[in-house]
């Protein structure tokens, strides 16, 4: 794959308060100095993989074919666990072996697949066993987004960790999901989708069953309720989203991630 748009996004667990993100920065600036850095986020609650994988998926169209995505949440640093990058829908992923760009693959194969095994590409050839963030892919995702191709920096391979979030259950009567992310607002999303919310609806009104209460309000927006009331709408990933008008779902219905979600339909249709 040729490397177009010279992006490098950065989505880590690292925070802000002790240089690591600076240091892998710096390290890819000295490989590529035009290069434009772009910070997703750094705030992915340590060793989360699975929130760093649903950021993943939720940023990565937004930018150009052709940007390379370094995500490096990695509880396994120094372990046998490999280090891969990837190339799927015209982006290029590097980052630990331990399932962070499953959620972006969505079940579908990757164009390409390389273990890093090319250390010629790596900071130095021996990397420390606690930062493989600046001495392995750091340089790595440099390399490419200068323009060297996947299997310049590593080996082929069909062999990598996949994991998958639950998916939903339902029938004519309604849907049982789970919480997959909430949000810095406490929003809750879940993994119930628009598609499937609408197929098994089939115009029927909606009760939702989560946490400590049940909401009724399906919305469009979150204004469409009164400032404190809860609601669900679809958000902007096409997912069912449980909300609090200026407040927080997540505190005022007692939800947290793998909560579970009932959807129930009854008979009153919607006009």
């Amino acid at each position: 794959m040729s490397i177009t748009s010279r992006i490098i996004t950065l989505t880590t667990d690292f925070g802000l308060q002790d240089g690591y993100v600076a240091a892998i920065k710096g390290v890819m600036l000295g490989i590529a100095p035009d290069v434009r850095l772009v910070d997703v986020t750094h705030d992915v609650p340590a060793q989360d993989v699975m929130t760093a994988a649903f950021v993943l998926l939720n940023t990565y169209r937004s930018f150009p074919k052709g940007t390379v995505h370094l995500a490096v949440v990695d509880p396994g640093v120094g372990s046998s666990r490999h280090a891969i990058a990837l190339e799927h829908d015209g982006h290029v992923f590097v980052g630990p072996d331990n399932g962070l760009f499953s959620l972006v693959l969505s079940g579908h194969e990757p164009r390409t697949v390389v273990l890093l095994d090319q250390t010629s590409t790596w900071l130095m050839p021996q990397a420390s066993s606690t930062f493989h963030g600046r001495d392995i892919f750091a340089p790595v995702a440099a390399h490419l987004a200068k323009g060297l191709s996947l299997t310049d920096v590593g080996t082929r391979t069909h062999e990598f960790k996949r994991m998958s979030w639950a998916l939903p259950i339902s029938d004519h009567e309604g849907i049982r999901g789970w919480v997959v992310h909430v949000d810095r607002f406490g929003n809750c999303i879940t993994n119930i989708t628009h598609h499937e919310l609408e197929r098994r609806r089939a115009r029927r009104d909606v009760k939702c069953y989560a946490g400590n209460t049940i909401v009724s309000h399906v919305v469009k927006t979150y204004s469409d309720v009164a400032e404190g009331e809860p609601a669900i709408l679809i958000n902007s990933e096409n997912l069912l989203e449980i909300a609090v008008n200026t407040g927080s779902a997540e505190q005022l219905l007692g939800l947290r991630r793998g909560a579970p979600v009932n959807i129930l339909f009854t008979e009153d249709l919607v006009a």
